[in-house]
C-alpha cells in the first residue's frame, strides 16, 4: 500500500473511532446535566420561566419530511418528567401548562442558526391554562424575556389524557375541558375525545366531541378533523368537518346545525343580531376564516324549521369597521303566519317564558309591551331579503306572499319594503325604527290597493257574495320602546276608500237595527245591493284616533260612524249613525254604540233616543272638509267617474242652507 493510502485509511479509521466515541459519550451522557442550559434557552427565545423537575433522557430516530443530506442528520427526541411552563406577571395561575411527561424532536440544524424547532411535543397527562384579558393581553402570544437571539417554533402538538382550562376576559368565558386519548393509532391517526364544561357569557356551557390526535400548529395545508356538540344555555350546537392552521385558525369548514328556543338567542355566541323567534333549527355548511374584525364567513344553503314554518337561505358576515355586514337571503315555502309573532312580542305566555323575554304582558291589554333591545342595534349592519311564498293564517287574516328587504345600518332598522299581498290586493309599507334614540322613533308610510271587499273579511257572514275594491293609505309617526308604546304614541292619517261594488243587504238591516227586514230577508233570501261609497279618514294625534269621516253610503241605506279609539289606553268610544232609505216594517233607528277595552269591547243601544235622520247630507257634510285628499284613492280604481268619485266631488261643494234653498226655489219659480 503506499504512503498516501496509507495515510487515508488511519484517517478514516481515527474518524470512526472519533465518532464511535462521540456516540458512545451520547449515549452515555447523563443528559439531567443539560437541564438548565435548556431551560434557559427556552426562557430566552420566549420570556417564561421553563422547568424540567424530573429525569431527562435522550433517543434518536430518523428526520420526517427532511430531503437530501438533511435526511442523513438523525433528529435527537428527549423525554422528560416533571415539566412546567410559565405564565406572565399578570396571569392568574404561575404556570401555563405542566405535564407529567413531556417527549420532544429537535431539528438540530437550525441550532445552528440559534433557531429552537420542536418538530413534535407529545404532552401525558397535561395541564393548559389559557387567559386573556379585557386589554386584550394573553398568554399564549410569546414574547422574549431579553435580547436573545434564538428563536422558539413549535409545530406539532399532541395532547393525550390532559386538562384545558381558558378564562377569557372579552368573551366573558370561564370553560375546563378534559382530553382523552381515543383508540391505539399512531401520531398520525391519534383521535382525541373531550368534554367541555363551564360558561360563556353568562351562560352555562357543556359539550362533547372528538378531535384529531395531533394539533397541526404549522402546516396550512394540515386538515385537522372535528366532531363536536356542544349546549350555550338554550342553544345546541352540532359541528362536523375540518380546520386549517388550528394555530391562526386560516380556515374553517363544517357542517353546521344549530338549534335553540329563539335565533336571538344567539347573540352571545357570535354578536349577530338577529330576531326573536319561535324555536328553530337548521342546518347548513359554514366555512370562512376569522380576521382582524370577526373575519368572513358563509352559512350557505342552510335549510331548517322555525316553530311550524320551513326556512332556507344562504347568509354572509363580512367583519369590518365600524362595523361587521351580514348580508343574504332568506326564505319560507311554507310560513305560519303565527311563528311571526315574536317578533313584535305578541306571542303566547309560555313561548315568551321559554325564549326568556323579560317582563309579562299585562292580561288586560291586546298590544305588545315587550321592549325592544336597541342595545345590541348598533353592534352590526344587514341587507338581508324575505321571501315567505305560501302562508298559513287564520281565515280571518288574509294575507299572502310575504316579501320585505330588512336593512340594518348604525342602529336604524327599516323594513323598506314591506310587502303582503292581502285579499286578493297588495299593501307595500316603510318602516323606520330608528335605534339610536330614547326611546325609538319610528315612521311609517303604507299603501293598499286593489283589496277585495268579499276577501278582506272571510269570516264575516254576508260579506262573501259582496264585490268592490278597497284603497287605503296611512302615514305615521311615533316614539316608544316597544309595539304599544309606539302606537300608544303615534300620530298621522289612515284613510280608505271603496270605489264601487256591492254588499250583503241582510248585513245592512242589522246595522240598522230594522228588525222586520232582517226577519223577511232571513225567510226569503239574502240579496246583494250597489254600494255607492264608502270612505274613512282618521287623523291621530298622539296615539288617539279620531274620525274625520267615516260614511258609507248604498242605494238603501247611508251608515255614519263618528267617535275615537284610544290607542295608548286601549278604548274604544265609536257611535254608528245608520240611516235607511226606504220604508221598513219595524225600525228602531237607533244608534249603536261601540266602547271599553280593546280585549272586550261592548256593542249597545240607546233605547230611549231616536236616531236623527240625518241621511246622504249629514254623510256629505261630514266629508266635506277631508273629501279632496280622498279622491286621490278614488283614481286607483275605477275612474273620477264612479259614484264616489262624485259622491266626494259634490261633497267639496259649499253646503247650502236648506232656507237659502227656499229663497232660491221661490226665485226661479217666479
Amino acid at each position: 500500500m503506499s504512503r498516501a493510502g496509507k495515510i487515508a485509511l488511519y484517517s478514516a479509521g481515527g474518524l470512526i473511532v472519533v465518532l464511535a466515541f462521540c456516540v458512545a459519550a451520547l449515549l452515555n451522557f447523563d443528559w439531567n446535566r443539560t437541564k438548565p442550559w435548556i431551560s434557559s434557552r427556552v426562557a430566552e427565545a420566549t420570556g417564561r420561566a421553563f422547568n424540567i423537575g424530573g429525569n431527562l433522557s435522550l433517543t434518536w430516530h430518523a428526520p420526517q419530511g427532511e430531503q437530501g443530506w438533511r435526511a442523513w442528520v438523525p433528529w435527537p427526541r428527549l423525554a422528560a418528567r416533571d415539566v412546567s411552563f410559565g405564565n406572565p406577571d399578570w396571569a392568574e395561575k404561575p404556570f401555563m401548562a405542566k405535564a407529567r411527561e413531556v417527549s420532544f424532536s429537535i431539528s438540530p440544524l437550525p441550532l445552528l442558526s440559534k433557531k429552537i424547532v420542536i418538530p413534535s411535543l407529545a404532552l401525558s397527562t397535561p395541564e393548559l391554562s389559557l387567559e386573556r384579558l379585557q386589554d386584550g393581553r394573553n398568554n399564549w402570544t410569546f414574547g422574549s424575556g431579553g435580547k436573545s437571539e434564538w428563536q422558539f417554533e413549535l409545530q406539532r402538538l399532541i395532547l393525550t389524557k390532559g386538562e384545558v382550562q381558558l378564562k377569557d376576559a372579552i368573551k366573558h368565558a370561564n370553560l375546563k375541558a378534559e382530553i382523552d386519548t381515543l383508540g391505539n393509532g399512531n401520531d398520525e391517526n391519534l383521535r382525541l375525545g373531550w368534554r367541555v364544561a363551564g360558561t360563556y357569557n353568562g351562560e352555562e356551557v357543556s359539550g362533547q366531541g372528538r378531535a384529531g390526535g395531533i394539533l397541526s400548529l404549522q402546516q396550512k395545508n394540515t386538515q385537522y378533523p372535528i366532531d363536536a356538540t356542544v349546549r350555550v344555555g338554550k342553544t345546541s350546537i352540532d359541528a362536523k368537518g375540518s380546520l386549517t392552521d388550528p394555530r391562526r385558525v386560516a380556515a374553517l369548514d363544517l357542517q353546521l346545525k344549530i338549534a335553540s328556543v329563539s335565533m336571538a338567542q344567539l347573540y352571545p355566541l357570535i354578536g349577530v343580531v338577529l330576531p326573536e323567534t319561535r324555536p328553530f333549527v337548521t342546518e347548513g355548511r359554514l366555512h370562512g376564516s376569522p380576521g382582524q374584525h370577526g373575519g368572513n364567513w358563509t352559512y350557505e344553503k342552510f335549510s331548517g324549521k322555525m316553530g311550524a314554518s320551513d326556512l332556507a337561505g344562504t347568509l354572509h358576515y363580512r367583519g369590518g369597521e365600524p362595523r361587521s355586514l351580514l348580508e343574504g337571503t332568506v326564505s319560507s315555502d311554507f310560513l305560519n303566519f303565527n311563528d311571526l309573532s315574536p317578533l313584535i312580542g305578541a306571542d303566547s305566555e309560555a313561548s315568551r317564558t321559554r325564549r326568556g323575554a323579560k317582563g309579562e304582558q299585562p292580561p288586560d291589554k291586546v298590544l305588545p309591551v315587550e321592549n325592544f333591545r336597541t342595545e345590541r342595534w348598533n353592534s352590526i349592519d344587514a341587507n338581508v331579503q324575505f321571501t315567505g311564498r305560501r302562508i298559513v293564517r287564520k281565515e280571518e287574516l288574509p294575507i299572502d306572499n310575504l316579501v320585505t328587504r330588512v336593512h340594518l345600518r348604525d342602529g336604524v332598522i327599516s323594513l323598506a319594503p314591506l310587502k303582503f299581498g292581502i285579499a286578493g290586493g297588495n299593501l307595500v309599507s316603510n318602516i323606520t325604527l330608528n335605534g339610536k334614540t330614547k326611546p325609538v322613533k319610528a315612521e311609517m308610510k303604507l299603501s293598499a290597493r286593489h283589496m277585495k271587499l268579499n276577501q278582506l273579511f272571510p269570516t264575516l257572514e254576508g260579506m262573501q257574495a259582496s264585490l268592490g275594491e278597497i284603497n287605503s293609505d296611512a302615514a305615521l309617526t311615533a316614539s316608544g320602546n316597544s309595539i304599544a308604546e309606539l302606537l300608544g304614541s303615534s300620530s298621522g292619517e289612515i284613510k280608505a276608500v271603496i270605489n264601487q261594488g256591492t254588499i250583503s243587504k241582510l248585513l245592512l238591516e242589522k246595522m240598522g237595527l230594522n228588525i222586520g227586514s232582517v226577519i223577511v230577508t232571513q225567510m226569503f233570501g239574502d240579496k246583494q245591493i250597489q254600494l255607492n261609497c264608502a270612505a274613512t279618514d282618521f287623523i291621530i294625534s298622539k296615539g288617539v284616533m279620531q274620525t274625520r269621516a267615516f260614511v258609507v253610503d248604498t242605494a238603501d241605506a247611508t251608515i255614519h260612524v263618528d267617535g275615537k279609539v284610544n290607542l295608548a289606553k286601549e278604548l274604544l268610544d265609536l257611535t254608528i249613525y245608520p240611516d235607511t232609505k226606504g220604508l221598513r216594517m219595524i225600525s228602531l233607528r237607533s244608534p249603536l254604540y261601540v266602547s271599553g277595552p280593546f280585549k272586550k269591547p261592548k256593542v249597545g243601544v240607546d233605547k230611549g233616543v231616536v236616531a236623527l235622520k240625518a241621511g246622504s247630507a249629514l254623510a256629505l257634510a261630514a266629508l266635506a272638509p277631508v273629501a279632496a285628499a280622498l279622491i286621490p284613492l278614488v283614481n286607483v280604481g275605477p275612474g273620477e267617474k264612479s259614484e264616489c268619485g262624485t259622491l266626494l266631488a259634490q261633497a267639496t261643494e259649499k253646503p247650502i242652507a236648506p232656507t237659502a234653498a227656499r229663497k232660491a226655489t221661490n226665485t226661479s219659480g217666479k
